[in-house]
């Protein structure tokens, strides 16, 4: 039978469903994918001061810190998204200054473009320094911090997922508020059945899919935003410019794990439609539904969708 269980872990609600017969069983399996989450989370986050993460900005510009394998890995991942994407990941997006984006009633203009440069002048991936023989990780400059929330949830709900795995789980969907990960079938032998949430209506399905063995993480500036002259502007803020960027509702991308998905959903934002769409084209793993300021609708070439 398919069984369910949502709990609240690194800030967002996350949902567990796996095809089990036996509820006790199924409760344990739960709380092996719970207390993966919660590893993770107390060693991603930037609010602990015992988390590797906060020990590495804190020490920004003074000197380099060693890490595990698994973090330096997962930073390692990271910089190559940066890369491909000139930047439009990155993990030091926790440097911008957030004086000027608080994305309230309360903000009825844009800062100036120099105050708005200045807000991201300490977000360059290009000085989180990787020092593979010794495995550390150098911020070069004082002020920079890094962090982990466009990739966190992605990298959780596929280890959570490995976990499962690793305990004979054959079908289940690791769902961290959006971000997901799929393997095996439905008890009838479908394959599982995916909804891309409609922007304009937070609680309807826009569209679905079937998937299996893939992942699918969803961007979406239509919660957070302000309208400013009668443009909106989403809380994503562009790391070149340090203005928000607009254009677009919500971007779904369709990988082959979690991390990667939840990695790229926020740099097409950025890159903006064109652009974007040119990018995922060129991966041919990577699927990618576009929804824009105006409900029209952009799918990448190898998007099959009922």
């Amino acid at each position: 039978m398919q069984l369910k269980k949502q709990t609240r872990l690194m800030g967002n609600q996350f949902e567990f469903t796996l095809i089990e017969q036996n509820e006790i069983i199924a409760q344990e399996l739960f709380e092996i994918a719970i207390e993966e989450i919660r590893r993770i989370e107390a060693l991603l986050t930037t609010f602990s001061e015992k988390s590797v993460t906060y020990t590495i900005n804190q020490n920004a510009g003074i000197q380099p810190v060693a890490v595990t394998e698994e973090v330096f890995q997962l930073i390692k991942r990271s910089q190559f998204i940066s890369k491909i994407t000139q930047g439009a990941f990155d993990l030091s997006y926790g440097s911008i200054d957030k004086r000027f984006w608080n994305f309230d009633l309360n903000m009825t203009s844009l800062p100036d473009a120099e105050t708005a440069k200045k807000s991201v002048a300490l977000i360059n991936y290009e000085n989180i320094l990787l020092d593979e023989n010794n495995q550390t990780v150098f911020l070069k400059n004082k002020g920079m911090r890094i962090g982990f929330g466009g990739i966190g949830k992605g990298y959780a709900a596929e280890m959570a997922k490995k976990k499962l795995l690793e305990n004979n789980v054959l079908s289940g969907i690791v769902n961290a508020s959006g971000d997901l990960s799929a393997w095996g079938y439905q008890e009838n032998g479908e394959p599982w059945t995916i909804g891309v949430a409609d922007p304009n209506q937070k609680k309807s399905l826009f569209s679905t899919f079937k998937i299996t063995n893939k992942a699918v993480a969803t961007s979406g500036n239509y919660e957070k935003f302000v309208l400013i002259d009668n443009k909106r502007y989403s809380h994503t803020i562009d790391p070149k410019t340090g203005f928000p960027v607009s254009g677009i509702k919500s971007v779904t991308i369709i990988a082959e794990n979690a991390e990667i998905a939840d990695a790229l959903a926020t740099p097409v934002t950025v890159m903006g439609i064109a652009v974007g769409m040119d990018f995922i084209n060129q991966l041919k793993t990577i699927g990618c539904i576009i929804i824009d300021d105006n409900d029209k609708t952009y799918f990448s070439k190898n998007i099959t969708i009922s």
